[in-house]
């Protein structure tokens, strides 16, 4: 298709004018926003604050017009991007989510910068070099056919800036951006956030908790209160002066202002201990592990995630692991919660603490391994798995085989000193970030495990809430178990015990790729295509012995498709997969072939060639779905077939997430093993019930990862892209006329016999 021309930028564009505005999420009683009235000139740089809970991250939302495309609410009032609708012009606003990594939209990281340069009409020829100082901007320097399921939270939210940067839009709106990085790379992204927006006179909001790095960045300080409502506004250090105190009283991060010390918690909370003070609850020793992913070519790259690691975690004491982005923290905490094998190395737990001969928690069963351990995840989202917030609570503490009435008292006490007890029967999917992560320290305590495994728990939280967090995590060390948590928060390092520094691993050179199939030179159309013509094919059998020829006829195809001539290493697994894929169609046919010998006269002959029918029909496509892209599938059904770009993005988008299925169901799993509420490795019930636990669970995070989605993918102009270009070209080579026409030769076999 042609390329469509760019709309320049205008200078002096970028003002915002809201009125009125008041939001009221589905389920809530009390607007999130209320009667909002806020004016942004061109160019401003705005800081926009409050505590926990104050309707932030919902405001970004509505200056993007994107709040009502996953949430449902009562929303009044308008916003306007220079007099306009915020979807008047694609691109116009640049949106970072809290997030980020639920706003990945393609398969790998280059094509993931691209997607709001396709929506706003980039020529494709320009596309690279913005992609690449977009990238280069945030550090991420790694290979752009990274698959983006691979990157560890801090490389996601760097993705995400990229994206937005990328844009080049007229209102840039940040959530959050350097929560989740380390000290060296959020100053490097916040450079790179104030050259862009300097060189561009960009308008500019930005929601920070800590406000410290982001003042002198910001022309104006916006502060929100707990109803929504604004209740100071003007320059940052004129505010920060005449009302530091009681913004700090309100929760507010005030430069200057000491940290606050941990809330206290209530006498008898916890109970003692179940090791004694300073013993070492659990330590790795020389642990290394290596984390792989598959490239969309199929091959793998393997990656040194953890190195040669020594820690001891002790009874009574926090231990801090800090380290840059991709240091492997979030990974040796997996190690040491038994929720991930080690390469080398051994993980041990204390004598007492293993309720078996092995003392590795990676062998307990999950309830031995919940009594003993507990986790909280970098994106508390993750590891719900309940329906209310009293019964997320409570999870564990009824899977350990706690007295509910005194489980409850301590779960309803958690809940009141984290602030989110008045949510008790609510929905914890429809909490905010701050409230999730809140619920899910609480959800992991409330049973007094002997060891904390907490990833990044204090990000997104104000003073109030962050000293409410510590009080919960002191009060357990305290108590007398051994806390592990990985941190950027200086304040949280100060009031370790002890602290281990993680460096980023060295890496090997990346392997020579290996050689690609025949059939991973084709076009995903032609792909389909030849898949679509075993239809024909298999109807067309009327006997066995025909069907068996034409089988024989496709098995040879796929031997020489699954050919890789060429230099370089042979790729790996090429037969294995073709034959785990292989699995599902042969009991499909195996059925049909039983159904038809039960149900029609009980012809062995009939039943032989429903059968061989059923292979004939899904072999093909089982070698041949796995070489289909879908960011490729996209670009040719949208250039080649010249179908509505809208549907096809977005379907090449939902397919895409299928990547990061396997992913979600490891995730899920270690929820539930780590709760205590996994499957025993004793019972095939217990097996049967988690598989179908797994399932609900699947299901329901698909349903969120597809609101996400399309939040993520409106954020960057697709709403608004009415004509689009496209990142990669959709060319039809040799190789699909060459696999089309072999393609036709089983129909031909079959129509002869």
């Amino acid at each position: 298709m042609a390329e469509a021309p760019v709309t320049p930028r205008r200078l002096g564009a970028g003002r915002v004018d809201v009125s009125g505005l008041t939001w009221r999420p589905f389920g809530r009683r009390e607007p999130v926003l209320h009667d909002l009235d806020l004016a942004i000139p061109a160019g401003q740089r705005v800081l926009l604050v409050g505590p926990s809970g104050s309707g932030k991250s919902t405001l970004l939302r509505a200056l993007a017009g994107v709040l009502q495309v996953a949430d449902s609410g009562d929303l009044d009032g308008t916003v306007e991007i220079d007099g306009a609708s915020p979807h008047a012009r694609a691109g116009a606003v640049g949106l970072v989510l809290q997030e980020p990594g639920s706003g990945v939209v393609a398969a790998t990281i280059g094509r993931d910068v691209a997607f709001g340069l396709e929506n706003t009409g980039v020529p494709r020829q320009e596309m690279p070099a913005r992609v690449e100082r977009a990238l280069s901007a945030v550090r991420l320097d790694m290979p752009r056919d990274t698959p983006t399921h691979a990157l560890s939270g801090g490389e996601q939210q760097r993705l995400a800036l990229a994206g937005a940067l990328a844009l080049e839009p007229t209102l840039l709106l940040l959530d959050e951006p350097t929560a989740m990085l380390d000290p060296v790379t959020a100053a490097a992204v916040r450079d790179c956030v104030e050259e862009v927006v300097a060189a561009d006179r960009l308008t500019t909001v930005v929601v920070e908790h800590r406000l410290g790095p982001w003042v002198a960045f910001a022309d104006r300080l916006v502060v929100l209160d707990r109803a929504g409502t604004v209740v100071a506004d003007g320059d940052p250090e004129q505010v920060l002066d005449e009302r530091g105190d009681a913004l700090a009283a309100e929760g507010i991060w005030v430069p200057g202002v000491p940290d606050p010390e941990p809330t206290g918690i209530p006498a008898g909370l916890f109970g003692p201990g179940p090791l004694g003070a300073n013993l070492v609850a659990v330590d790795a020793a020389d642990v290394t592990v290596r984390r792989s992913v598959r490239t969309l070519s199929g091959a793998t790259r393997s990656t040194l995630a953890v190195d040669g690691q020594w820690l001891q975690a002790r009874a009574g004491q926090t231990l801090a692991l800090v380290g840059p982005s991709g240091s492997g923290k979030s990974t040796l905490m997996l190690a040491l919660a038994g929720l991930l094998g080690v390469d080398d190395g051994v993980v041990r737990a204390h004598p007492s603490l293993a309720p078996q001969r092995s003392r590795n928690p990676r062998d307990w069963d999950t309830v031995d391994l919940a009594r003993r351990v507990a986790w909280v995840p970098q994106w508390s989202s993750s590891a719900i798995v309940a329906t209310t917030v009293l019964d997320e609570v409570m999870t564990t503490a009824r899977a350990v085989g706690l007295v509910e009435a005194e489980a409850e008292e301590r779960a309803v006490a958690l809940l009141e000193l984290l602030g989110i007890d008045h949510l008790l029967r609510a929905d914890p999917r429809h909490l905010s970030g701050g409230e999730q992560r809140r619920l899910a320290m609480a959800a992991a305590v409330v049973h007094q495990p002997a060891l904390l495994l907490a990833d990044e728990a204090t990000v997104g939280h104000d003073r109030l809430t962050w000293a409410a967090v510590m009080g919960v995590v002191e009060g357990l060390r305290d108590a007398g178990s051994a806390v592990v948590l990985t941190t950027h928060d200086e304040a949280v390092v100060m009031r370790a015990d002890r602290t281990v520094e993680l460096a980023r691993p060295p890496q090997d050179p990346p392997p020579e790729a290996p050689r690609q199939p025949l059939l991973a030179r084709c076009g995903p159309l032609s792909l389909l295509l030849a898949s679509t013509l075993a239809i024909p094919a298999g109807v067309a059998v009327s006997q066995w012995q025909a069907g068996l020829a034409v089988l024989a006829t496709q098995v040879a195809l796929a031997a020489v498709g699954l050919l890789a001539p060429g230099e370089g290493p042979p790729p790996e697994g090429r037969v294995r997969s073709v034959l785990v894929r292989c699995l599902p169609g042969l009991l499909g046919a195996l059925s049909v072939g039983w159904s038809t010998w039960l149900f029609g006269g009980r012809d062995l002959e009939v039943a032989a060639a429903a059968a061989v029918r059923v292979l004939v029909i899904v072999f093909p496509s089982a070698v041949l779905i796995r070489h289909v892209d879908p960011d490729a599938l996209g670009d040719h059904l949208a250039q080649r077939l010249r179908l509505p770009a809208r549907p096809v993005v977005a379907t090449a988008a939902a397919l895409q997430r299928v990547h990061t299925l396997g992913d979600s169901w490891t995730e899920i799993a270690r929820a539930r093993r780590v709760r205590g509420i996994g499957a025993s490795r004793r019972s095939p019930a217990a097996l049967v019930a988690e598989v179908a636990a797994l399932t609900i669970g699947m299901l329901v995070r698909s349903l969120q990862a597809a609101a996400a989605l399309a939040v993520a993918m409106d954020a960057r102009g697709f709403s608004t892209a009415h004509r689009r270009t496209w990142w990669a070209p959709a060319p039809w080579r040799w190789s699909d006329t060459a696999l089309t026409s072999l393609s036709l030769v089983p129909l031909a076999v079959s129509l002869l016999l």
